[in-house]
């Protein structure tokens, strides 16, 4: 059989092991710790299995209405997909171009590439990669935030940050962000909001006042739903009309009629979410404080996952000596996050568990290290 010469070049997204028995705490890949809206349960239980025998509605209006009335926009500023990993994936060939191939050394005619930070959401270069579009990063400030100056009076096609960024938790402030979209007319501005619901603020509301803002969202974290697979993104009508021409191009029935229908019941809940989410807020930054206590270096989060390392000690060894205990976390490597961890935010429970983990194991590993 043979592949293409695109394929042996790619190297593809790792998503975090989804382990197949209980016997792990499980923090490593940023899902909320609480149950969905008991108006979801209800959902499920009033669907007609005969309607799956028909396709589902293709642009997923029952849902974009839901989501226009929670924003204050119209049904035609949203986009619906299968997570918002879809929804960033057809920005890519929605907003951006292919690298030049014409051979010029003349600046003028290269293909300008596409901005996003160093340490930053690690699927945003697999799908640069994926449709062959330059790309450079934007070194994050010593600090590990986002260095807005960065991203202005730069050559670029297109500008993407996840805020609160991941694998670090920091948000920016919501006027650097404004500053970026502002000096950066023309040019689309994607900002990847899946953890702003454990943010003090979204950008969504700047998209009435900047056509070139794009903020993709997503259920998976603050609405406990990783598991439906449903994202979404807010923007101006000729920005969504755009995603509908890819979207249709690859596949126009993206949402099932389920995920339709449950994330649709599960907007009618959001007091219960307000309430999941601020109990999350709160043991994260208890759990930060305890860890500070006891020596760690601690990222301030805004999201539902803190980004922590302990000096002295290696972040695989740590990371090891979790899983042996029955924690799963995260890691990644590279220069700068490869002695961090990141770690989801769990019940209370589990957080009290994983602290006094942590600490024990960092003991252990200090001694074996300096003996």
């Amino acid at each position: 059989m043979k592949f293409s010469k695109l394929l042996s070049s790619l190297r593809p997204y790792v998503a975090g092991e989804q382990p197949k028995d209980k016997k792990f705490i499980k923090l490593n890949t940023n899902e909320n710790a609480y149950p969905p809206s008991p108006k979801v349960a209800e959902a499920l239980r009033g669907i007609d299995a005969a309607e799956l025998r028909l396709y589902p509605d293709p642009d997923a209006s029952e849902l974009k209405l839901a989501l226009s009335k929670k924003h204050g926009v119209s049904a035609e500023n949203i986009f619906t997909g299968n997570g918002s990993d879809e929804v960033l994936g057809f920005c890519f060939p929605a907003f951006f171009d292919r690298k030049d191939c014409c051979g010029t050394t003349d600046n003028k005619n290269i293909t300008p590439p596409v901005l996003f930070p160093d340490v930053t959401y690690s699927f945003y270069p697999v799908y640069a990669n994926l449709y062959e579009i330059p790309y450079e990063t934007v070194r994050l400030r010593e600090d590990y935030g986002i260095c807005a100056d960065g991203y202005k009076g730069v050559r670029c096609q297109g500008i993407i940050i996840a805020n609160p960024n991941a694998p670090t938790g920091i948000a920016m402030k919501k006027d650097e962000i404004e500053s970026i979209i502002r000096e950066n007319a023309g040019i689309p501005v994607i900002i990847d909001e899946a953890y702003a619901d454990f943010c003090e603020y979204s950008t969504v509301g700047l998209t009435k006042r900047y056509d070139n803002l794009l903020v993709v969202r997503t259920f998976s974290k603050s609405y406990s739903l990783a598991g439906l697979r449903c994202g979404y993104a807010v923007g101006a009508k000729p920005t969504i009309e755009a995603l509908d021409i890819i979207k249709n191009s690859f596949n126009s029935y993206t949402l099932d009629r389920l995920a339709i229908k449950i994330a649709s019941a599960a907007l009618k809940d959001e007091g219960y979410y307000d309430m999941i989410n601020e109990r999350i807020i709160n043991i994260r930054d208890k759990t930060a404080d305890e860890l500070k206590k006891n020596g760690f270096t601690v990222l301030p989060s805004s999201a539902n996952f803190v980004f922590i390392k302990k000096d002295g000690v290696r972040g695989k060894e740590l990371f090891l000596a979790l899983r042996e205990k029955g924690i799963l976390t995260r890691r990644f490597e590279g220069v700068r996050t490869e002695d961090f961890i990141r770690v989801t935010v769990g019940t209370e429970e589990e957080m009290r568990i994983f602290t006094k983990a942590i600490c024990e194991a960092a003991r252990t590993l200090q001694k074996a290290n300096n003996a």
